[in-house]
């Protein structure tokens, strides 16, 4: 049975927004004073900063310093009404968006609807790679991450054998963009200091990282000279860099890569795998795109006008990581701009009827872009700008904590960074029982 459509009472515009990340929220922000009425939907009750997932991951952080009540950041904007679902049909002819939760479909029409989706871990076609390397991109990742490195050290601990012992503290990230390095340089501290002061029977300095990568070089959107200086610095903390490789198999016991130049194939043995080395689009995207009659590129980003509308709709717009344009970046700042580009035009029609065509193109300005290696390090390139070490390092904490939701957060995680700048303690290493257990089966696959 075809479900109910739901319409605010009244009148005025109803904009629908999917997703409450960095595009729906700043869209919802940016219409705050707007004469319209808002529903967003979202497929989990939090906001979340993507950013710093892996800090949770390797007990750096705890899930909530990155997070945020969705219904309680907009519990003062009167025409916001925040539903949980998760959105599976877009119909642009009809104008409505129907999503799941609990088992129960429900519909709403729209007078204009942003997209704002995000992305999700891509495998480049090799699906099942996921069971055994697991993405970061969702709190659950995290959570998986954080119980499997754990377990890694716990069986190291009871290796009968030093070639097991071996085989368990070798951990392999594949992916060397900002999310790679940041992961692998985090899990080289948790070994090699965090680790070091009598936690297990064994050394657990003797933990082997390896960071592989297809590309010639670690985070190459920061250029050559951040790119070597990164590297350096991840081989210094213990980090192998491997480059011009190409994964061809992951599975329970390892990973197997080819050299791009030579053709050579290596296999490294080893239950602890994650991958950071791709992102695909939320498959709305292409729904939206195949209505319209426009493309969507094989990560499923969307072609966009230069109003960021899709097609011949002016009234459908796609942000954030799901939309192509200018080739811009999958960074938060694309997001948080383009958002908020949308709810501004959006609220220039409703309130002063500007036409679509007369609408001025979205135009990103960079702000920059940075990644921390480790403690008291990190590159930072802000256009022509490059920085790098300590002063990096405060610049990574002073943006990063300005983007946390609350006064809390930001109190508690400005807390947390002190305290492990300075100690070797980690605080958010807690793993249960079922975590654990989960990540025992996957290794005995």
């Amino acid at each position: 049975m075809a479900s109910q459509v739901y319409r605010p009472e009244g009148s005025r515009h109803h904009v629908v927004i999917v997703g409450a990340g960095f595009g729906g929220v700043n869209a919802a922000k940016e219409l705050a004073d707007a004469d319209v009425d808002i529903t967003l939907i979202n497929n989990t009750n939090h906001h979340l900063f993507p950013p710093l997932l892996y800090q949770v991951a390797t007990g750096l952080m705890s899930s909530g310093e990155i997070t945020g009540d969705v219904r309680q950041m907009f519990s003062n904007q009167q025409n916001v009404r925040v539903v949980r679902g998760t959105v599976e049909t877009v119909d642009v002819k009809a104008k409505t968006v129907t999503s799941v939760e609990g088992g129960k479909e429900s519909t709403f029409s729209y007078d204009s609807l942003i997209v704002a989706a995000g992305a999700g871990q891509s495998y480049f076609g090799n699906d099942h790679f996921a069971e055994f390397a697991p993405g970061l991109k969702t709190l659950d990742h995290a959570f998986e991450i954080r119980a499997r490195l754990i377990a890694a050290f716990e069986r190291a601990e009871l290796a009968e054998t030093p070639e097991e012992r071996d085989r368990q503290l070798t951990f392999v990230i594949v992916g060397a963009g900002p999310t790679g390095v940041e992961l692998a340089g985090q899990v080289a501290e948790m070994a090699h200091r965090a680790f070091t002061s009598g936690r297990y029977s064994f050394s657990t300095e003797q933990a082997k990282i390896y960071l592989l990568d297809g590309a010639p070089q670690v985070l190459p959107p920061f250029g050559k000279r951040l790119g070597k200086k990164a590297q350096r610095e991840l081989e210094k903390a213990g980090v192998t860099v491997i480059l011009n490789a190409m994964v061809t198999n992951v599975d329970a016991e390892s990973v197997t890569y080819k050299d791009m130049k030579s053709e050579q194939e290596t296999t490294i043995s080893t239950p602890t795998k994650i991958w950071s080395a791709g992102v695909a689009a939320s498959p709305l995207g292409k729904q939206v795109a195949d209505q319209l009659g426009v493309e969507a590129d094989r990560a499923g980003k969307v072609a966009v006008n230069a109003d960021l509308s899709v097609g011949d709709d002016p009234n459908v717009f796609i942000v954030g990581d799901m939309m192509s344009r200018d080739r811009l970046p999958g960074v938060a700042q694309v997001a948080i701009q383009s958002g908020a580009y949308v709810g501004k035009i959006i609220k220039e029609q409703v309130e002063h009827d500007v036409a679509p065509e007369s609408r001025d193109p979205f135009e990103y300005f960079d702000k920059g872009s940075m990644a921390i290696i480790n403690r008291f390090n990190a590159v930072v390139k802000m256009g022509k700008v490059e920085i790098t070490g300590f002063i990096g390092w405060l610049m990574w904490l002073g943006v990063h904590l300005s983007f946390l939701t609350g006064t809390r957060n930001r109190l508690v995680a400005a807390t947390e960074w002190t305290t492990n700048a300075f100690s070797r303690a980690r605080h958010n290493l807690a793993v249960t029982e079922g975590q654990l257990e989960v990540s025992e089966l996957d290794n005995e696959k």
